[in-house]
């Protein structure tokens, strides 16, 4: 186990996650910032980069999964995202559509951000929020982080506008 707060706990993430993880990367609700559904391919190897990313750098996103039962209801934890012209490790999280307005997105950045301050020694975190998803920026806000700067990527539909988010220790 990675972590836990008053609901959930995080642990690392493994093959046998795939079908959790495929129900969650293929509904078009959960995936709308991204613009476009996750083929198996792209979940496998969405499972594959963060097992990698576990051993290369000691973090990456973890299964959340609720304390009272066990369930597996989407990934979140730190990764190293590009926020325009510069590498920041981002505070990132998915849900299950079914575990959205519950708070659980709060709850978890919340623990990311003391494991990543306390735990891992970092300074500053980040997290890179597509420009009309209004909720995970009140998620934001609610942790704290201010709003730094507006930047433009390339995505599968063309040029995609995202805030950058941060919190310092």
């Amino acid at each position: 186990m990675i972590l836990e707060t008053e609901y959930l706990y995080l642990k690392e993430m493994h093959q046998d996650d795939f079908d959790d993880l495929k129900m969650m990367l293929q509904d078009p609700d959960v995936m709308y910032a991204y613009e476009h559904n996750f083929s198996d391919a792209d979940v496998q190897f969405w499972l594959d980069r963060n097992i990698k990313r576990y051993k290369d750098f000691g973090f990456g996103l973890w299964g959340i999964y609720l304390k009272e039962t066990d369930e597996f209801i989407g990934n979140a934890g730190l990764s190293m995202q590009d926020a325009d012209i510069e590498q920041v490790i981002e505070i990132g999280y998915l849900l299950k559509k079914e575990f959205w307005y519950k708070g659980y997105a709060s709850e978890i950045t919340k623990g990311i951000k003391e494991y990543a301050f306390n735990e891992l020694g970092l300074s500053k975190v980040y997290s890179i929020i597509k420009h009309d998803n209004i909720a995970s920026q009140k998620v934001a806000k609610k942790l704290g982080m201010i709003k730094e700067k507006e930047f433009t990527t390339k995505y599968y539909n063309g040029d995609m506008l995202h805030y950058l988010y941060s919190i310092s220790k």
